[in-house]
């Protein structure tokens, strides 16, 4: 089971194409190192969506299981994705240009697991949209303030999103990791607000043109 680009989770795939290659490199302290290999084009069998697969392992990487040691399996998936994590999917067209941008280049780090870019990406798309709706301050915790004079925010979103500038504060200026954990919570409160600030207001808009 692999986590899906489109479906919730983890699903069965089904492996389309395998190249497996394998090798053993023979060392001057008289041991031999045995590897494999396996570029897999696979198939998720919920929503059929393709992607690809590298799988590796040697004899010199182990971990330990019920039944003793086994070795260590490394994978990577293209494209790189978080188990439960798909975005906004085709709703980001409702984003002004400069926030899809950011958006997508931030989930794109979530789902590289590459944490610091992460949480320098959120606290852009939080300044992002407070520039795009104009909010007043010399900083970002004065225009989060402003959002909420604004009637953008509620107060208690506010309190949220500088929770947020602080996490982002901490990857921009002390190269700070913060968990998956952490960092999916802070995109979920993210996309909440870009939902309610984008998404809903044009799609009710679109319904009710002709009323």
């Amino acid at each position: 089971m692999l986590p899906c680009t489109k479906c919730d989770g983890k699903t069965y795939h089904k492996v389309l194409l395998s190249l497996d290659k394998t090798g053993e490199d023979d060392h001057e302290s008289g041991y031999t190192f045995y590897w494999d290999v396996h570029f897999q084009i696979v198939q998720c069998q919920g929503c059929k969506a393709i992607s690809f697969r590298k799988c590796s392992s040697n004899s010199e990487d182990s971990e330990p299981d019920d039944d003793g040691w086994v070795e260590t399996v490394f994978e990577d998936l293209y494209p790189s994705r978080v188990e439960g994590r798909k975005g906004l999917d085709e709703d980001v067209r409702y984003f002004p240009s400069k926030v899809q941008k950011i958006y997508i280049e931030t989930l794109h780090a979530l789902n590289s697991q590459s944490p610091i870019l992460a949480g320098i990406g959120l606290r852009a798309l939080v300044e992002t949209v407070c520039q795009e709706k104009s909010a007043e301050g010399g900083n970002l915790m004065r225009k989060i303030d402003d959002l909420t004079v604004k009637g953008v925010l509620t107060p208690a979103g506010a309190g949220i999103l500088h929770k947020i500038r602080t996490l982002g504060n901490a990857a921009a200026h002390e190269v700070k990791p913060h968990s998956e954990m952490q960092l999916g919570i802070a995109l979920d409160v993210i996309e909440h607000l870009l939902i309610d600030v984008y998404i809903l207001p044009k799609k009710v808009e679109a319904m009710f043109e002709d009323n």
